[in-house]
């Protein structure tokens, strides 16, 4: 059973469990160390604020719960996620993995929701940037980056990078980083621009990936997401097409030009992949049988589901049952 919460639950646990938890004597003045609750997991996150604005943070999480965070509106940093195990679905994200990065301008963020499952281990390095740092680091940006990067109270711009050599060994560079105290401060801070220039230069060389950019009105933007959120929420009964524009308020045609504009698919095609990938994390966990899986997923028919399961995954969805 998928456990759900909100960012302030979950803020809430963090600190009743930080607060029965003995503080690390091997910290440096810099640094956090945060282990996954447990009651879902084990793991941890490292924090380093290396500079005012500048964050750089290294998890490896090994989750035993289904959880789904649910993230509001929010102001977003410049981002940079370089993953170093596979990720599952989350939210607003294509499937990131070892070979997809993720790198986000500042801006508004729509809500969305973060998606965890059990016997999945995330291991991540991640970079957070204040837009203002930026510029006072580096003065007035050139006017078509700025306008990727620096959105203000506009939506942030989205982008999907594949994941270079370079940038791999950057990240591993990170994750082990040679020194202590001061020294591992400096070294961490001049490898987080590094990595952010590595991002800037894909970016403008045209070699980024998917670009997130819409007309969509801020209104018309949240339906969507709603929308999205129904599907996800009734993967095994959906609505129809047309219930569901009606159920988040705009038109059928709306809702199909908005939902391919703005994730890059149709709605139909984010349902059939939600419901591989999980029936992907069912069978993974070899708590069901194919068929089962099928029907959890809403598929009465076991035809129709191991073909679409194959189109995604390359594989029949006994063979993955198998290799769990």
């Amino acid at each position: 059973m998928t456990l759900t919460l909100t960012t302030s639950d979950w803020d809430e646990l963090l600190e009743a469990e930080a607060a029965a938890r003995p503080t690390s004597p091997d910290l440096d003045q810099f640094e956090i160390f945060e282990p996954l609750l447990s009651r879902f997991g084990t793991g941890a996150i490292r924090g380093f604020q290396v500079a005012p604005g500048l964050w750089l943070s290294l998890a490896d999480w090994n989750f035993q719960q289904d959880l789904r965070i649910k993230i509001p509106i929010h102001e977003h940093p410049i981002q940079i996620m370089v993953m170093l195990s596979v990720v599952g679905e989350t939210g607003i994200h294509p499937n990131l993995d070892k070979n997809r990065a993720y790198f986000s301008g500042g801006g508004l963020s729509p809500k969305y929701s973060d998606r965890y499952y059990v016997n999945q281990r995330l291991a991540f390095v991640n970079i957070e940037v204040e837009p203002e740092l930026l510029e006072s680091t580096f003065g007035e940006l050139r006017s078509p980056l700025k306008s990727l990067l620096l959105k203000g109270e506009d939506w942030k711009a989205s982008f999907y990078p594949k994941v270079t050599p370079a940038m791999r060994s950057l990240a591993y560079q990170i994750w082990n980083a040679p020194y202590q105290g001061t020294a591992r401060q400096i070294y961490l801070y001049s490898k987080a621009w590094e990595l952010l220039a590595m991002q800037i230069d894909l970016l403008t060389a045209d070699q980024a990936g998917t670009v997130i950019t819409t007309t969509l009105r801020p209104k018309t933007i949240a339906c969507l997401h709603y929308a999205k959120e129904i599907l996800f929420s009734h993967l095994e009964h959906p609505p129809l097409l047309s219930d569901l524009a009606q159920q988040v308020g705009v038109s059928e045609r709306t809702l199909l030009r908005g939902f391919r504009q703005l994730f890059g698919m149709t709605p139909i095609q984010y349902l059939t992949q939600q419901r591989m990938e999980q029936a992907q994390q069912l069978l993974r966990a070899g708590n069901c049988t194919v068929a089962e899986a099928a029907r959890k997923v809403g598929y009465g028919n076991l035809g129709y589901f191991a073909a679409a399961f194959r189109r995604q995954f390359g594989i029949n969805p006994g063979e993955c049952l198998k290799k769990q």
